[in-house]
C-alpha cells in the first residue's frame, strides 16, 4: 500500500491499552500470598521499567524521562515521557518541549480474597503516541513478556491530520482488527474475540489461554498428591475465573 502523503506535523494521536491478567489456584491464604509476594518481585519496578524502555525502542521513540515506584504492601508503576525524536537539551533539567510528547505507563495489581482459593495478577499497559509511530507493533512483546492467561486490548485514534492537499485525515494507517498486529502462533493459543467500532476508530480485543495445564497454575501445591476429582474442581474453577475475566460479568 503506498504510504500517504501528509502535510505537515501528524497530529493524530494513538493511544493502545492493554490489559493482562494471570491467574493462580492458591489453596490457602499462606499459598495466596506467597504467590502475591513472588509475583510482586517478578514483576517490580526495574523489570517493568526494562520492559517499557524495550517497548519504547520498538515503536522508535525517544525516552524524555522515566518515573517508577514499588508499592507497599504490593504493586508498582512506571511512566516513560517519550517522543518521536530525540530532543534538544539546554543546560542540566530543560527539555525544549514538542507537540509530539507521549507516555508509555505501566501499573500492577496483585489481589486474592482469602474465601476462594485463587489469586489474579493484572498489569495495565497504556502506550499514546502522537505522531508518525503506533504502539501496535509492540503486542507480541507484550503478551511473551507477561504469563497472559486473559488479555483485553483497546485501540483508538483521535483528531486528525492533513494531506498534501489539505484534506482532513483521521487514520493515517489500515486498521480492520487488533489481531492483524498479533503473530499466528500467538493467536492460535487463545480464543479471541473482537468488538470494532470501524468508523469511530475504536478497536477492541479480548483474547482467552485455551490450553490450561493445571501444573502450571498451582502455587507451592504438589498435584502427585491432588485426587482426580479435586484436579477437575481446581480446573473448573480456574475456567470459571478466567471466564468471568474475559467477558467482564460472572458466570
Amino acid at each position: 500500500m503506498e504510504r500517504l502523503k501528509l502535510y505537515g506535523f501528524n497530529n493524530l494521536t494513538k493511544a493502545l491499552s492493554f490489559n493482562i491478567y494471570d491467574v493462580c489456584y492458591a489453596e490457602t491464604s499462606a499459598e495466596q500470598q506467597a504467590y502475591i509476594d513472588y509475583i510482586d518481585e517478578q514483576y517490580n519496578a526495574d523489570r517493568l521499567t526494562d520492559i517499557l524502555l524495550h517497548v519504547t525502542e520498538m515503536i522508535g521513540a525517544h525516552v524524555l524521562n522515566v518515573s517508577k515506584q514499588d508499592y507497599d504492601p504490593q504493586g508498582a508503576s512506571v511512566t516513560c515521557l517519550i517522543a518521536e525524536q530525540q530532543l534538544a537539551r539546554y543546560g542540566s533539567d530543560t527539555l525544549v518541549a514538542h507537540l509530539d510528547k507521549s507516555h508509555v505507563t505501566v501499573h500492577t495489581y496483585p489481589e486474592f480474597h482469602p474465601e476462594n482459593h485463587l489469586a489474579t495478577f493484572r498489569v495495565d499497559i497504556d502506550v499514546a503516541t502522537c505522531g508518525e509511530i503506533t504502539p501496535l507493533s509492540t503486542l507480541d512483546y507484550l503478551i511473551s513478556s507477561f504469563d497472559s492467561d486473559v488479555i483485553t486490548m483497546d485501540y483508538r485514534v483521535r483528531g486528525f491530520t492533513r494531506d498534501i492537499h489539505g484534506n482532513k485525515v483521521y487514520l493515517d494507517h489500515p486498521v480492520h482488527s487488533i489481531q492483524d498486529y498479533i503473530a499466528s502462533p500467538t493467536l492460535a493459543k487463545y480464543d479471541v474475540d473482537d468488538m470494532n467500532v470501524p468508523h469511530a476508530n475504536l478497536f477492541h480485543t479480548r483474547m482467552r489461554l485455551k490450553d490450561l495445564p493445571l501444573e502450571n497454575y498451582v502455587f507451592d501445591m504438589d498435584l502427585a498428591d491432588v485426587s482426580s476429582l479435586k484436579k477437575e474442581q481446581m480446573l473448573a474453577a480456574l475456567h470459571v475465573e478466567m471466564e468471568e475475566i474475559f467477558h467482564g460479568t460472572g458466570v
